[in-house]
């Protein structure tokens, strides 16, 4: 196994990104009352399962699974794909584990240095799983756990029972191949892409790649400070080269194909970047960023809370390009 371890414009930028979250009003009802997961593990692909979390924030409703919580078995044991949002998020996904397969777990990958990624970490290594994550996800999460962890507790109250900051204990740079036993899970890191560390789990012999959040298609993207929309647009170019006729389960909504991915996420980076340079070019201000018309995406959940503030993230990382 090969690895390697390990300003006016922004105050007014700011202010923006400090509004409350809306939800929409078509925002879903709880999948699978019963259970803290939001929804039931589905099979994508033989002994690829996913547990598809809301398009929404995260919410005491929600127990805060709103991202994809995927799972694959091999020969050898199991794969989870994500640690989920709180303990009883991970306990809650290992119960429906055990109900199709006695296989250990035997490997966890966070799919990047997000809550909703690595808060369940203490679970998992208390049932003796490796912790794996891209090195530059780890150290976002050595940096900004204790953070993270408060917030979720003021959402989850005593929901939040059990979770602790547990660290990463293994790291990757570019590439890590794990052997499940009869199925392989490459680990890759294709570049950039909307959080540092950002990282797809490709499953040559089931077709499908989890995609993470390389790739959107049922919410707006979210574009951060830390984002370079530029280089996530040359990631997803290596991506879509690899994925081009795969199964694809991205970080957030069900599973799809490349069509529908490069529609939502390649097509809305290229879109939102072109109405900034023009803008950008006939000497618009920040102001007028926020008004660009991003109508042919609001049909996608989280859009009334994400599309300003993309533009003014795109404005602002535009201005000195």
């Amino acid at each position: 196994m090969e690895q390697t371890l390990s300003i006016p414009t922004a105050a007014f930028l700011i202010g923006h990104l400090l509004a409350p979250l809306p939800l929409r009003a078509d925002d879903s009802p709880d999948k699978y009352p019963g259970s803290p997961l939001y929804s039931k593990p589905v099979e994508v692909a033989p002994g690829v399962w996913s547990a598809i979390g809301a398009t929404q924030p995260p919410t005491y409703e929600n127990s805060g699974h709103n991202n994809n919580l995927s799972f694959v078995i091999g020969d050898n044991g199991v794969l989870v794909v994500n640690a989920g949002g709180a303990y009883i998020l991970a306990e809650a996904l290992h119960r429906e584990i055990r109900q199709i397969t006695d296989k250990p777990v035997i490997a966890v990958v966070d799919e990047n240095g997000q809550g909703h990624a690595m808060l369940g970490n203490g679970y998992w290594q208390d049932q003796g799983a490796r912790i794996i994550a891209h090195e530059d996800a780890a150290a976002v999460w050595a940096e900004d756990a204790w953070d993270i962890l408060e917030r979720m507790k003021k959402i989850n109250k005593e929901k939040a029972r059990g979770t602790e900051v547990v660290m990463v204990n293994e790291t990757f740079a570019d590439r890590l191949s794990l052997d499940l036993g009869g199925v392989t899970a490459e680990l890759m890191a294709f570049g950039p892409a909307h959080s540092e560390g950002d990282i797809s789990v490709w499953l040559p012999e089931r077709n499908v790649i989890i995609a993470g959040d390389m790739a959107f298609h049922e919410r707006l993207l979210p574009l951060f400070e830390e984002t370079d929309t530029a280089g996530w647009l040359e990631s997803f170019e290596a991506f879509a080269e690899l994925a081009a006729d795969a199964i694809i389960i991205p970080g957030h909504g069900g599973p799809t194909d490349m069509a529908t991915v490069d529609r939502y996420t390649r097509g809305y980076l290229i879109y939102l970047r072109e109405r900034v340079r023009a803008l950008l070019d006939a000497g618009g201000s920040l102001k007028e960023a926020y008004e660009i018309d991003q109508s042919p995406y609001a049909e996608l959940d989280t859009f009334e809370f994400l599309a300003k503030r993309n533009a003014g993230r795109v404005y602002v990382e535009m201005e000195f390009e």
